[in-house]
């Protein structure tokens, strides 16, 4: 039997395992703390590799951060099809984002935990992501709907959703006493209370 060589990872492949170990470092390490010859190591890739990818590290975290957004965008939206009611939808977004939190906690410490704005300082605040807007939005439609109270949009969204992303960033940093989704009720019933008409 010939034994044969292992092909070269390529392509889409090779940025994905680069975009993986620069996460991974990221999340243990943090940005500043991590170098390129950091991430080549981590992915078993020549360092040009990574340039061919990316026109350097900022380019690298830009990317992964546009791409974890993306993500987190698709499951609010996929969370909200098909849902009645400010109140359903709102769970249910917090339902999914505290799964993610338990499936991915390597992608949303990455964005929720890391200081952006020190390293991507041409990205807009997080606050104004793709994923924020989509939960202001909802509750403006509870606003509009006279579900919630006629507050502002941002008073109403931070009401709703604030403390689900605390509790979020708690469960990231190993303190919570029970698992994160034990507490969705608690969170929810606790926000709708905020800002319900």
């Amino acid at each position: 039997m010939v034994k044969q060589a292992n092909k070269p990872i390529r392509g889409e492949v090779l940025r994905e395992k680069i975009l993986s170990s620069a996460l991974m470092l990221f999340s243990e390490k943090g940005y500043f703390n991590t170098s390129i010859p950091d991430i080549r190591q981590s992915a078993g890739v020549s360092t040009g590799a990574i340039y061919h990818h990316f026109k350097n590290k900022e380019a690298l975290a830009k990317s992964l951060y546009e791409s974890l957004l993306f993500d987190i965008n698709q499951t609010i939206e996929t969370s909200c099809t098909n849902k009645n009611g400010c109140l359903e939808q709102c769970r249910i977004v917090i339902k999914n984002l505290f799964q993610l939190t338990i499936d991915k906690p390597m992608q949303m410490q990455f964005i929720l935990l890391a200081q952006h704005r020190e390293y991507l300082p041409g990205e807009a605040p997080i606050c104004s992501s793709k994923p924020f807007q989509a939960m202001r939005n909802i509750v403006s439609e509870g606003i509009q709907n006279k579900e919630v109270r006629d507050i502002d949009s941002w008073v109403a969204a931070t009401a709703m959703f604030g403390g689900a992303l605390r509790m979020m960033s708690l469960q990231l940093d190993g303190v919570l006493d029970k698992p994160l989704p034990e507490y969705l009720d608690q969170v929810v019933e606790s926000a709708w209370l905020g800002i319900k008409k």
